[in-house]
């Protein structure tokens, strides 16, 4: 099996810092993603989670979705990209302020 911490740190390095920190006896973990000091995303990680690499990698691209949708990527634009392949290459994010097309 995969070291899943180590699946977690090839997912968001080097582009974010990663911190990984245990929260309860249950095996829980949360895992906090920064960037210039500014926390962009925080993420409770069961042991069920943590422990199927199906589940794993499910929450990984959930993360990297909510963070596309926050730097202001389009909602379709990423899922093309998730399930289309790795070679699909998200577009530049919106400018702040530009009207958006509704889905």
């Amino acid at each position: 099996m995969d070291n899943p911490f180590q699946i977690i740190t090839d997912a968001f390095a080097p582009q974010y810092q990663i911190n990984l920190s245990i929260q309860g006896l249950d095996g829980s973990i949360m895992l906090t993603l920064s960037r210039a000091g500014r926390i962009v995303a925080k993420r409770m990680i069961s042991a069920q989670q943590r422990n199927d690499p199906e589940r794993l990698k499910r929450l990984v691209q959930s993360i990297q979705f909510g963070i596309a949708i926050e730097q202001g990527h389009s909602a379709v634009a990423i899922l093309e990209a998730m399930t289309g392949g790795d070679n699909v290459k998200l577009p530049p994010p919106r400018a702040q302020g530009a009207a958006s097309a509704s889905l």
